[in-house]
């Protein structure tokens, strides 16, 4: 059997939901309240844009908690239960689809080794949700718990001690690949491209700790706190946790517009302010840096066009460079306009998984990656996104982010970096390391 745990109310299509509307003074320290409120469920997703200026946005920051209807499920048939739910339930559903539903996509497989064993994809109907934008906040209760809309914000408002106490477990650090095993691996990455089997994949890595205690919702703050990137998450499942400061968008859809905005080219931040611009300016001339991008926009530009009306696919923005508090990044914004007719789970099928975690051509480069990696990617290099009521929906790409079974005891990061003709793995790995710093930063140093 194929799906692990499903559970979808068929009235659930009858349900709405009371909207009532809030405003407060200090909006910093009622997010802070709303997602400590929150930990009393099993089933949350907070989504925060940390105010980062971005052309498409609607809304500054989600919670959705307190599951009432769910699709648990394995790779196997998995976009096609997600059309089934999606299309049935007509609801906000909030959840995420692993890495490895590729292989729903195409004839592929994952058999490594796995310590976090997050379900393939799940998604949650919530009872309760909550949109922040500016200093005003919107309930979206369903009918059945909608009495308690006035004294959830009052507790949340009045709330005067958020923090968790608990200290967490010493933690010691493991590399799945070590320095010199990643140099032989990246090697042979480039020997692929050399002979013409890919022209680009990335390549990935895990960080691990075994026998770890954390305390989530601490290491999430933290983290996002030293980070503040426009696509930061906190997911809990039950005992699974993914604490998440990534700066990516996968893709989003607007009525009929779709838009996706990969991410290629990384440099680290300065203390100077005259050297911290020259070293973004640099990145921007960079042509290792810049042909990566421009490999993954051709991609996703294809991606885009098997759902896309004729002529409609455009690069809005090129390998532009945008900063954020750890890192300067390079970023494209590709989009296309569908028909109205085409159902949202095509355009994620169809494009699924981002163009910018595989490699190009997607499906060689994907099989590439599976051989030489050591660690099954599940929800890393996945997405966790939403849809509405109409169909939209907006989805990240999970990188820069921590992972924990609580039950296990197992705590997990990875980081990846493009490998391309021009890679060299000491450089490569010096990459990978600036990608892991923060994660590694945090897990050593929050309580």
């Amino acid at each position: 059997m194929t799906i692990k745990y499903i559970k979808i109310c068929i009235f659930a299509v009858l349900m709405q939901r009371t909207i009532r509307t809030f405003s407060v003074d200090n909006i910093i320290k009622f997010k802070t309240n709303l997602l400590f409120w929150a930990q009393q469920f099993e089933t949350v997703t907070w989504l925060d844009s940390n105010n980062y200026n971005q052309q498409y946005s609607s809304f500054d920051s989600a919670l959705a908690a307190d599951e009432f209807t769910s699709i648990k499920t394995d790779y196997h048939n998995a976009f096609e239960k997600l059309r089934e739910y999606q299309t049935i339930t007509k609801d906000y559903i909030f959840g995420y689809i692993a890495y490895d539903v590729k292989n729903d996509v195409e004839r592929l497989t994952s058999n490594n080794f796995d310590g976090l064993d997050f379900a393939d994809l799940y998604f949650f109907q919530p009872q309760k949700l909550v949109f922040i934008k500016g200093n005003t906040i919107e309930f979206h209760y369903l009918k059945m718990v909608d009495d308690e809309i006035e004294n959830d914000f009052k507790f949340i408002k009045k709330l005067k001690d958020s923090k968790n106490k608990k200290l967490k477990s010493d933690i010691k650090i493991k590399l799945r690949i070590h320095k010199d095993e990643y140099h032989k691996k990246v090697t042979k990455v480039l020997d692929h491209i050399k002979r013409g089997n890919i022209y680009e994949a990335n390549f990935c890595q895990e960080f691990y700790a075994e026998n770890a205690t954390i305390n989530p919702l601490e290491v999430y703050n933290h983290l996002n706190k030293i980070s503040e990137p426009p696509f930061a998450t906190f997911l809990k499942i039950e005992h699974q946790y993914l604490l998440s400061a990534t700066p990516e968008r996968y893709i989003k859809k607007e009525g009929n517009k779709i838009i996706s905005q990969p991410i290629k080219g990384t440099a680290k931040r300065l203390r100077s302010k005259i050297d911290d611009e020259k070293i973004a300016s640099d990145l921007s001339r960079d042509i290792k840096e810049r042909s990566e991008n421009v490999m993954i926009v051709d991609l996703v530009r294809n991606d885009l066009s098997k759902t896309a009306k004729i002529g409609s696919v455009k690069v809005e923005e090129l390998c532009k460079v945008y900063t954020f508090k750890q890192v300067h990044q390079m970023i494209s914004t590709v989009v296309s306009e569908i028909n109205e007719t085409t159902h949202p789970i095509d355009i994620l099928q169809s494009t699924f998984p981002m163009g910018s975690m595989t490699g190009a051509p997607k499906v060689s480069a994907m099989k590439i990656i599976e051989e030489l990696e050591e660690t099954k990617r599940g929800l890393y290099s996945g997405t966790v996104g939403y849809f509405t009521p109409t169909g939209d929906f907006d989805f990240n790409v999970v990188i820069r982010s921590i992972f924990y079974n609580e039950e296990k005891k197992y705590v997990s990061y990875s980081v990846g970096g493009a490998i391309t003709a021009k890679s060299i793995p000491e450089k490569e790995y010096e990459e990978c390391l600036l990608k892991a710093k923060a994660m590694k930063y945090v897990l050593l140093n929050s309580k």
